[in-house]
């Protein structure tokens, strides 16, 4: 599900918590903090991440307004790529760390044209959206135009993860060095809020059953916001924004007088030896094989469930506002699972919460099944919705086990000497290992789903033109096979004989010494 997919995707940013390692972790708790002279700091940081969490938000809500348009769960495939650019900039950040304008400022470089460039998208697509999501007109039904959709937001996630890695490395000197542990909540914080944005509150305003319900006193077919509408405010918000930042704010150099350390300096071929020597290290072979498919066990259920839900009846308004009552459950659960994660053997959390999560996937196929019989006339009961968010509550309690869980063990066994390149590869592994089943299970359910018209025996309704070749002959589509289930059954058993060979080989890590995991150094300026 979206929900899961963002909560998972926040560890690419993990690293800010202790830039450079425990070093700073210790330093910080050496130093008092005092935030006289980085309030104004701390709310650009805010912004900033805000801004980041739009266009994030918005290719979360893009799936839900296509199935609601008829898209094939192929090109609900095609457009999950739309999402992999944060789970890949490790593969362009040496880039952004090493070419800078020294004159402009090494992160007001990359962050002052990126964000131009994302309020640029925005208009544009702003215009053409309606037309490139599909429609009905006078021609009949207009099929999505998907590889353009997947273009325009892969471009902008893109961007926003390049921003991301500019503001990531501004947060460390924008602030004074006892305060950039403030970075962190930043980040998260308002990554957050622009997500919830983008997401939640534009597919509640975006419903015209929603406002008619609790915002309008006369209804109305549409809502209170539209697509175009929302893209051209926050494309305006960006380049405003932009301007004046990049007008009236200074980039500052790294001072003693802040506190801050002189930082390492890296050409781009330094840096890209660096993660070759990372990877080529045995135990992160080892790990980079566990990350890549322990979330494969989860996959159907995280990708097509919430689909499933919309085609079944659910509104996608209210799918999404289930979002809400768990965010304080989001913000309480990692401070109570780290209590158990801060020993020196964090996986063991990591590897009890997988037989849960595999056996809730069970129950959310379950109610996934169960949901026509509920739904009656398009209405849905209120404990319906309990029923949902029981089950999501609960998927939240396992999945944050693993994601803290990992999150702890990336901390105990980076290199300290290079930190922040270490984690963000863990981090870019564990993203990925999330994205690529993703998109094979979405790509999946309609090669093991089986149609067949009701009234035209040849008609599989494939593609748009059977559909309409069956509707026009006074038919309907019926799913004989549902790939769905077929996914749902065929990750319980990977997922059960993952967790026999994973367990191992998790353990074996676990156990190995800290010097195991440390990069043996032979170029200048590095220490083992």
């Amino acid at each position: 599900m979206s929900v899961r997919k963002r909560q998972e995707q926040r560890s690419d940013n993990v690293h800010l918590v202790a830039p450079g390692g425990n070093k700073y972790e210790n330093d910080d708790k050496r130093e008092t903090r005092d935030l006289r002279g980085d309030w104004g700091n701390i709310a650009i940081l805010f912004f900033l991440y805000l801004l980041q969490g739009i266009p994030i938000g918005l290719a979360a809500a893009i799936p839900m307004l296509l199935q609601n348009r008829g898209a094939s769960y192929k090109q609900q495939a095609e457009f999950s790529f739309a999402h992999w650019p944060f789970s890949m900039k490790l593969l362009w950040a040496p880039v952004v760390d090493s070419l800078y304008s020294s004159r402009f400022g090494r992160r007001k470089s990359w962050l002052i044209p990126t964000q131009y460039l994302i309020g640029i998208f925005m208009l544009i697509l702003s215009v053409h959206v309606n037309r490139w999501l599909g429609s009905t007109n006078d021609d009949g039904l207009q099929a999505p135009n998907i590889p353009i959709l997947t273009g325009i937001f892969f471009a902008l996630n893109f961007l926003a993860a390049t921003q991301d890695i500019a503001v990531d490395g501004w947060a460390l000197t924008m602030l004074k060095r006892c305060n950039v542990g403030h970075a962190s909540t930043c980040n998260s914080v308002g990554q957050t809020a622009g997500y919830f944005l983008g997401y939640v509150a534009f597919m509640a305003l975006e419903s015209a059953e929603f406002c008619n319900s609790y915002l309008r006193q006369e209804p109305s077919d549409e809502g209170l916001v539209t697509l175009p509408g929302f893209l051209w405010f926050w494309g305006l918000v960006f380049l405003i924004t932009t301007t004046l930042i990049a007008l009236l704010k200074r980039e500052y150099l790294p001072s003693i007088e802040r506190g801050h350390d002189e930082h390492l300096d890296l050409t781009i071929k330094e840096a890209y030896k660096l993660l070759v020597d990372i990877i080529k290290m045995k135990p992160i072979l080892i790990l980079t094989a566990i990350l890549l498919t322990v979330k494969i066990a989860f996959s159907a259920c995280d990708a097509v469930t919430s689909l499933k839900l919309i085609d079944a009846g659910v509104p996608k308004d209210k799918m999404a506002l289930l979002v809400v009552p768990l965010v304080p459950l989001q913000i309480v659960l990692p401070l109570m699972i780290s209590k158990y994660t801060s020993g020196p053997r964090p996986m063991d959390v990591y590897l009890k919460a997988i037989p849960y999560r595999i056996g809730l996937t069970l129950i959310a196929a379950a109610v996934v099944w169960f949901t026509p019989a509920l739904i009656q006339n398009h209405h849905v009961p209120y404990y319906y919705y309990l029923i949902l968010l029981a089950n999501y509550g609960l998927y939240q309690i396992a999945l944050y086990s693993m994601f803290v869980a990992v999150m702890a063990f990336f901390a105990k066994i980076s290199d300290p000497a290079v930190g922040g390149t270490y984690m963000t590869l863990l981090n870019t592994l564990s993203n990925l290992g999330g994205n690529w089943p993703t998109t094979v299970v979405l790509w999946m359910v309609d090669v093991l789903t089986w149609k067949r018209c009701s009234t035209v025996a040849d008609n599989a309704c494939t593609d748009y033109a059977e559909k309409e070749t069956c509707s026009e002959n006074g038919g309907e589509c019926n799913i004989a096979i549902d790939g769905y289930y077929i996914e749902i059954a065929i990750c319980l058993v990977y997922g059960v004989l993952w967790y026999q060979w994973g367990k191992h080989k998790i353990r074996y890590l676990q156990n190995l010494p800290l010097d195991a995991w440390r990069v043996v150094q032979r170029q200048k300026g590095y220490s083992s």
